[in-house]
């Protein structure tokens, strides 16, 4: 069965950063309904589809920021791992999966 996914939602997992939108690895991973571990293995596999105007990692201060003003992101504020973002490239870059 299709799952059809609203505008709204795409739109709330959106952010800026570095003067792009971008989607955070785990948002977009659930909209694929993939783990993120499976996403970024898949990344990690094929790095060459994934240079920086596609795809970059936050900054620890960029991600400090991030969980501060967006009360959804709590989940990363004790996570160690910096996530990596997706611009709006990046995200057709994942036929792969």
């Amino acid at each position: 069965m299709l799952d059809i996914i609203s505008v709204e939602a795409i739109a709330g997992k959106i952010f800026l950063n570095r003067g792009m939108k971008v989607m955070l690895d785990a948002d977009l991973a659930e909209l694929y309904e993939v783990t993120t571990k499976a996403l970024n293995q898949a990344v990690t596999r094929n790095e060459q589809r994934f240079p920086s105007d596609f795809m970059f990692r936050l900054t620890k201060e960029e991600k400090q920021e991030l969980v501060t003003n967006c009360d959804r992101l709590d989940r990363l504020k004790h996570s160690s791992a910096l996530p990596r973002v997706f611009t709006e490239q990046g995200v057709p870059s994942f036929s792969f999966l």
